[in-house]
């Protein structure tokens, strides 16, 4: 499955963050993609410093929220959810709003919709960009913070999925009752990947062993 672009959902990096540890972190385990010219993409979460901005190999350009589209069809969003100062919802409401890209899709850390215990959806932020997601018609949103892997069921007509279990896991944290959940996996690492075809878009999420554990189809809103 050839790919050319990695999304990252924030806390890229724990612990220290000097320029040996990017190699070690980073540059090394990911050596092979990076070689073959696949580019990262970044959020930053709140274990991370806002300095990795600046981190050539994140794509960032300096900035701690931004936007960018390598189809002309498809637009992505990342966003800071750390501190999402009026500015920063101000910039978004506006790039979203005037992107004519058919798929628009947002990418950050905190989740505003998850069945984790240990942390679970970010109510203040929902209300502040769900109402934006909707009036602009998002199929689609990346997050992570919660370290499972999730996909909602719809809520009002968005799957949101829950990518956090790249590097971390946090067994047993998935709250069954939630009622939310489409599918849930918190026993193995796990990373998703996707194709977009039209108004398509298809997924599968793989484990670190190879396994598929989730898959689908899910069709863009119109």
């Amino acid at each position: 499955f050839k790919y050319e672009i990695v999304l990252l959902m924030g806390d890229n990096l724990y612990g220290s963050e000097r320029p040996q540890d990017f190699k070690k972190k980073f540059e090394d385990p990911y050596k092979p993609l990076l070689d073959a010219g696949v580019k990262f993409y970044a959020a930053l979460g709140n274990h991370d410093s806002r300095e990795q901005r600046y981190y050539k190999l994140f794509n960032m350009d300096g900035k701690l929220y931004y936007t960018f589209n390598p189809k002309p069809e498809v637009r992505f969003f990342a966003l800071e959810s750390t501190y999402p100062d009026p500015e920063q919802i101000a910039w978004f409401e506006k790039e979203l709003s005037s992107s004519t890209s058919h798929w628009k899709i947002p990418f950050f850390h905190h989740p505003i919709y998850s069945s984790g215990e240990r942390h679970g959806s970010d109510v203040r932020l929902r209300q502040t960009i769900e109402p934006m997601f909707l009036k602009n018609k998002v199929t689609v949103v990346l997050q992570g913070h919660d370290h499972f892997y999730e996909r909602t069921k719809p809520q009002n007509g968005i799957t949101y999925f829950v990518a956090g279990s790249g590097g971390k896991l946090r067994s047993g944290n998935i709250d069954r009752g939630s009622g939310i959940t489409a599918k849930g996996f918190d026993t193995d690492l796990a990373f998703m990947v996707a194709e977009i075809d039209g108004d398509d878009m298809y997924f599968n999420t793989v484990t670190r062993s190879g396994a598929v554990i989730d898959s689908g189809k899910i069709t863009r809103r119109n």
